[in-house]
């Protein structure tokens, strides 16, 4: 987003609570009429609770069931708590199974048995079955609402049932086959149809099917997904019956849901379950102290190790100079190996079995870094100070890098061993361990080199 539309956004949600604390409504209905539904998720993102209510209330129909699809699931629960119960139970009737299922996660057991119970027959059933699998398989988030073909249909036949399907299906442009006992044979594409010379049967022009199985973890069915490029999946139960499909659009909602993740766990935060700005400052504080007092005690092996060598210090002085230079560039040197094997991890470029190879592999960069950072250490603390200091300098870099790289590259790999999450176990545990470790090799080298 550039600078003027970011200003743009600005200026149209200070007039939308204007309008909200003046209680325009004529107002707040024509401006919200010229809104996108992007334009209004964005803005209902950026308000207040009270807020989000009074403007989602001034939607039409259609366009407030879009809007609705697209926030996210702590979002969708405040408003849920916001509106009342018959808008509510409309709303929660016109949304597809699987998200129902991920509101439904995000609400109390009591109104999300009201919302099912008041939900038709086959709805319920729908989406009673998806509830029924384990909360992080894709099974929970896939989609019953899919057109299935039979191979021996006409392509002309299966475009006419396309067709009767078209407004109850998540997509049709990726049509899974299956046999008369619903066993997934392949898949069809709609442009395959309608490219068919007449009489061509489903049978003459269906792919391969890929597949995933409904009981797989779902950012690993989404990774399948991305990777085989295709508009969507089938979903299979443990006896190869088609049950549903996952769309790219929901792959990629897992991916980047999974990414936010991992980026708030390497650096040592509870991941947030609703946006930044609409989180409260309490959600934002205990997603982080825990995180913090764990470090907060790790560091006192970083005090521990200094008051070891405190008489070491006394004698230099100019030691002291160094530490946050030396502690820091160790730290920074696991977390970046950290970070690329926790991603060759999630991407499955990596395996815990590479585990020597990684080790090798990142011992290797670590000992190149640490030449180069330490010549250039070593040349300038020479020229400032004295060429015993320079020294000094030089070879800790040289372990330090070295030993941090190591550890970085091969914490992840470990974590995942034991069935630990990779990025949890990274940055902030390396950064822990690598301060303590590396001051104490810093003063094993200036006492040996320096006489001390």
């Amino acid at each position: 987003m550039n600078e003027a539309d970011a200003q743009l956004r600005e200026a149209v949600s200070r007039a939308v609570d204007r309008a909200i604390d003046d209680g325009e409504v004529s107002a707040l209905t024509e401006l919200v009429k010229t809104l996108s539904s992007a334009d209004v998720v964005n803005l209902i993102e950026r308000s207040d609770s009270e807020h989000q209510a009074v403007l989602y209330r001034m939607l039409p129909k259609g366009q407030a069931l879009e809007v609705f699809e697209r926030l996210d699931a702590s979002l969708q629960r405040d408003l849920v708590g916001a509106l009342q119960d018959d808008t509510v139970a409309a709303l929660f009737a016109d949304l597809d199974p699987d998200d129902r299922v991920e509101l439904l996660d995000e609400l109390p057991a009591t109104v999300a048995r009201r919302l099912l119970k008041g939900l038709p027959p086959e709805e319920r059933e729908k989406t009673a079955g998806i509830l029924g699998y384990p909360l992080r398989s894709i099974g929970r988030r896939m989609s019953p609402e899919f057109v299935a073909l039979r191979p021996e249909l006409t392509t002309a036949e299966a475009l006419v049932r396309v067709t009767r399907h078209l407004d109850d299906a998540e997509t049709v442009y990726t049509l899974p086959v299956a046999d008369e006992h619903r066993k997934l044979i392949g898949t069809a594409g709609l442009r395959d149809l309608l490219n068919a010379p007449p009489g061509t049967t489903v049978a003459e022009v269906m792919h391969q099917a890929h597949w995933v199985r409904a009981s797989d973890d779902a950012e690993a069915a989404a990774r399948h997904c991305a990777d085989l490029k295709v508009l969507a999946l089938p979903v299979v139960d443990n006896e190869n019956r088609l049950i549903g499909i996952l769309t790219v659009d929901d792959a990629l909602q897992i991916l980047e849901d999974a990414e936010s993740e991992d980026q708030a766990r390497i650096s040592g935060v509870e991941p947030l379950r609703r946006p930044y700005l609409t989180a409260p400052v309490g959600s934002l504080v205990r997603s982080r102290v825990v995180w913090l007092l764990v470090l907060a005690i790790g560091a006192t092996l970083t005090v521990q190790v200094l008051e070891v060598f405190e008489h070491t210090l006394s004698q230099v002085v100019a030691l002291a100079l160094f530490v946050p230079l030396l502690i820091g560039t160790g730290g920074n040197t696991g977390n970046q190996a950290a970070t690329t094997v926790t991603r060759g991890l999630a991407l499955g470029d990596v395996e815990p079995s590479d585990l020597f190879k990684v080790l090798f592999r990142e011992f290797r960069v670590g000992l190149s870094l640490g030449l180069l950072l330490g010549a250039v250490a070593f040349a300038a603390t020479s020229m400032i100070y004295d060429r015993q200091l320079g020294t000094v300098i030089g070879l800790t870099l040289l372990s330090v890098c070295t030993m941090a790289a190591t550890v970085g590259g091969v914490m992840p790999l470990l974590a995942r061993t034991i069935r630990a999450d990779p990025a949890v176990f990274s940055n902030p545990f390396i950064t822990t361990f690598v301060d303590a470790t590396g001051l104490l090799i810093y003063f094993l080298i200036a006492k040996a080199v320096l006489g001390i």
